[in-house]
């Protein structure tokens, strides 16, 4: 189909278990494209279960790019997605075909769209100044105190998450993390030849769905996935397995919390996640918001051609 000129990359956004993925794919098919996965877990070949991975059957046929290409033991973060998802849309463009960003870690996005200046001197640089941030929370929280006391204030000192991202937004760009929300995730300049689609649903119905998937998650075999990785000698402290999933899964598998008490915890916290990528992506006013629950799968991707065919 005919696109209006100039479109050279198709972002799709929005919050966790929303339907990015099939909408990435319809797309995709429909704009004969290639998707570039935006997603921090996805990227690891060992993880499936708990990264509610696209399986390939899903996939239907429409290469994807970012998905099983690390090793558990390999950094990615937002430095490194930034270069690989640039060079992959090149690739794809010269091809011939249209290159789809599909994912919901918003800082990835963030520094592939409005180009961040990293800090650091050099890809191997940045992979090891990232891997080097302890686990620890209390240290964490002592050595975001030291570089950025206004968001170390703003945190708990045990949410490892959190902690974790605002060192990294310091050590990507050179500025604390209260500086960037006071100033520049203010500014969204517009982005030439490129446009975001948001998929967003009433939350209730999200919730609901949040909930079942983690359900599906535990019946699908994410303990018996994660024991495996810890048999293999994979260290539960490595970033991915501390991600949403897998680190409720070590904790049951360590005898922390029961099945019950591991399901609630995983639904809550999953929950969570929705609302703050939600808080994320509604501060940029250049995404286009698409209800999934308005129309079926097949209308929502004929919204979204129709949009790209005229006037953004």
């Amino acid at each position: 189909m005919a696109l209006s000129s100039g479109i050279e990359l198709i972002v799709i956004a929005g919050p966790t278990a929303v339907g990015k993925s099939a909408a990435g794919v319809a797309l995709a098919r429909a704009l004969d494209g290639e998707i570039i996965s935006g997603d921090s877990v996805q990227v690891y070949r060992e993880l499936n279960i708990g990264a509610a991975k696209p399986p390939p059957a899903e996939r239907l046929g429409v290469p994807h790019h970012l998905l099983d290409e690390l090793d558990l033991a390999e950094p990615f973060t937002a430095a490194s997605f930034c270069r690989r998802a640039a060079t992959l849309a090149a690739e794809i463009r010269a091809r011939g075909r249209m290159p789809i960003v599909v994912g919901g870690t918003g800082l990835y996005l963030r520094a592939l769209l409005d180009g961040f200046t990293f800090a650091t001197a050099g890809a191997d640089r940045e992979g090891d100044d990232r891997a080097a941030l302890r686990p620890d929370p209390e240290a964490l929280h002592r050595q975001l105190s030291a570089i950025d006391p206004v968001s170390a204030a703003r945190l708990h000192p045990h949410d490892t998450a959190r902690l974790l991202r605002a060192l990294e937004v310091f050590t990507l760009t050179g500025r604390p993390l209260s500086a960037q929300r006071r100033y520049e995730e203010r500014l969204y300049p517009p982005l030439p030849g490129v446009t975001i689609f948001g998929l967003t649903a009433p939350r209730p119905w999200l919730y609901e769905r949040i909930n079942a998937r983690a359900e599906v998650m535990l019946r699908d075999g994410l303990f018996e996935e994660t024991a495996a990785l810890l048999r293999a000698g994979r260290s539960p402290e490595l970033k991915p397995l501390r991600s949403i999933g897998y680190r409720h899964a070590v904790a049951y598998l360590r005898g922390l919390c029961t099945q019950a008490e591991t399901l609630r915890l995983l639904q809550r916290d999953t929950r969570r996640l929705a609302k703050r990528q939600w808080t994320w992506f509604c501060r940029d006013p250049r995404i286009i918001w698409l209800d999934v629950t308005e129309s079926p799968p097949g209308a929502l991707v004929a919204r979204m051609t129709s949009l790209l065919s005229g006037p953004l």
